[in-house]
This record gives structure tokens, C-alpha cells and sequence, in this order.
């Protein structure tokens, strides 16, 4: 079986503490990553359980606005081929 390389920045000492917790279950911490990969590819969902972080104050005016925007009509369409998403960009004028 060949195999592809995935590369992805971590901060340092987490990387060290997700090497430690993987080898206290007696597994490589690629086995781990391999593990949460085919579960995101199976569900297609992200979940971060016990995670303390809440989104800013940014991000949620920005989401309401999305919101907003969606319910009201003001938004891309959907298109099916890049051509057609060139095509109204261009029209539009960009």
C-alpha cells in the first residue's frame, strides 16, 4: 500500500503532549491522526470535545450577518462548474 504525506503546523508543545498521550496507549501518534481522518471522512463532522474555546465577538456578528444576508436574498448563487462562477464574476464586473 502506498501511502501520502499530510504536513500540518502545530504549536511545538502540543505536539510533544500528543506524542506523549499517544504513546501512554502504546500507539504511534500517526495511528491517532490516521484514526480521526477516516472518522472526519465517515461522518463528516468535526467534534471538539472538552475544548474551552469560544468564538470571538467578530465571528459571531459575522455569522448573524451571513444570516442575515442569506434570509434576505443577498448572496452568490450556486453554480455547477467554475466556468459558470467566471462567468458571473464577469459579469458582475470583477
Amino acid at each position: 500500500m502506498s501511502y501520502a504525506v499530510v504536513t500540518t503546523k502545530v504549536d511545538p508543545e502540543m505536539k510533544k503532549q500528543a506524542q506523549k498521550a499517544a504513546a501512554e496507549l502504546g500507539v504511534p501518534l500517526s495511528l491517532i491522526i490516521k484514526g480521526l481522518l477516516k472518522q472526519f471522512i465517515k461522518t463528516k463532522t468535526i467534534t471538539f470535545n472538552g475544548l474551552d474555546e469560544e468564538p470571538s465577538e467578530y465571528l459571531i456578528k459575522s455569522i448573524k450577518q451571513a444570516e442575515k444576508n442569506l434570509k434576505a436574498g443577498r448572496h452568490s448563487p450556486v453554480f455547477k462548474t467554475g466556468e459558470e462562477a467566471v462567468a458571473w464574476l464577469e459579469k458582475q464586473g470583477v
